[in-house]
């Protein structure tokens, strides 16, 4: 599919129905939100272009990830308290207030990562408790 802002919420409603599917329904929230996540991140580093995003599940738990053909690796910003006094919420900087969204995905999952395509570009991946 082709990254736009659109793509995120594309990518719940088929994880979610998945879920639902697999019997996993108490776990589709943190998933739905994980996927999210990847597929915004990956959406913002080729905009226009395609990625592609799959959702599985074996004895270890639920794996979702993410392609893009971006060779950069995602960068996890260090974790701070926001307050709405720090945040720049003016229209020039609206967009700059991100970055929380691969803390989160480390927080919810048993473990995530990145890895090389050897056709090009990256996955990035994590795996959640059923």
């Amino acid at each position: 599919m082709l990254a736009s802002t659109a793509t995120p919420g594309l990518a719940r409603t088929l994880v979610q129905t998945r879920l639902n599917n697999w019997g996993y329904p108490h776990i589709a929230d943190d998933v739905c939100l994980v996927i999210s996540e990847l597929v915004t991140n990956a959406a913002a580093a080729t905009p226009g272009r395609e990625i592609r995003f799959q959702c599985s599940r074996d004895v270890t738990g639920v794996l979702v990830a993410v392609w893009d053909a971006a060779p950069t690796r995602p960068v996890i910003r260090a974790v701070e308290e926001v307050t709405l006094d720090a945040l720049d919420v003016s229209g020039e900087h609206w967009d700059d207030n991100g970055g929380r969204g691969l803390p989160i995905v480390a927080a919810l999952a048993v473990e995530c990562g990145c890895c090389a395509d050897p056709s090009g570009g990256k996955w990035v991946w994590a795996r959640l408790k059923p």
